[in-house]
């Protein structure tokens, strides 16, 4: 096991683990934790053995949002922000190969709730309150939170979240589409391991093709989709069986 200043680092076989772990803070987001996380997902993209990833959160809350408390010692909020998103985490997390799973409970608040849409799956204990409350805070999302939240729960949806900032329930979020099942919290961790493991002994390459082709597929037209399935198969296919 590995240990950053804000965050734990471990693996368990095939699959690791990254926990959020300033629980005095409830697991603000800072530039520590934004370089430990960036260091720690280079990691993970850099070792031939993990085959996925599972993030979580230390204490009583996965992320309760941005530190404000970088912004007492910084020239502006603008520079505040700026530095906290100027390293590519998100491009990181979203380029990994590997399949991620977050589990949240707790407070997924702001960049938390954020993190959590740019990973795979999403496990949330039934008691996780969420929110998205930048623009409440005269800001707007800065770590993808205004692109990722429509793709995942529609633009209407999107809007009201974002506009009002109003807090919803684990039930809400699972209606919206934002997290994928929801589990009692005493046993979040232990399913969204079991979780990461099972997706870890899964072929690595037909796994990591089919991450590609559902994402990039987005962004294409059905056609285009259809013709980048077909190339992406073709080149699982291609390759020699495990």
């Amino acid at each position: 096991m590995s240990q950053f200043e804000t965050m734990i680092y471990e693996k368990h076989g095939a699959a690791a683990r990254i926990s959020l772990n300033r629980p005095q803070v409830l697991n603000a987001y800072n530039i520590q934790m934004r370089d430990d996380l960036s260091q720690a997902l280079a990691a993970v993209a850099d070792d031939p053995d993990i085959a996925a990833l599972l993030i979580t959160g230390e204490g009583r809350a996965f992320c309760a949002g941005a530190d404000l408390t970088e912004f007492g010692t910084a020239p502006s909020q603008v520079v505040a922000r700026r530095v906290r998103w100027q390293r590519d985490v998100w491009g990181q997390l979203l380029g990994l190969e590997q399949p991620v799973v977050c589990a949240v409970h707790g407070y997924c608040i702001g960049s938390g709730l954020e993190i959590a849409l740019m990973c795979d799956v999403r496990i949330a204990a039934r008691d996780t309150v969420f929110a998205m409350p930048e623009v409440q805070l005269g800001m707007i999302p800065a770590a993808g939170g205004s692109q990722t939240l429509p793709r995942m729960a529609g633009p209407s949806r999107a809007l009201d979240l974002l506009l009002t900032g109003r807090r919803f329930d684990a039930a809400e979020a699972l209606d919206f589409g934002l997290v994928t099942r929801l589990v009692d919290s005493a046993d979040l961790q232990a399913a969204g391991m079991d979780l990461a493991q099972r997706l870890a002994s899964a072929p690595r390459a037909a796994m990591a093709g089919a991450k590609k082709a559902l994402v990039q597929g987005l962004d294409l037209d059905l056609q285009q989709g259809l013709e980048m399935e077909s190339r992406v198969s073709n080149q699982v296919f291609a390759l020699p069986r495990p």
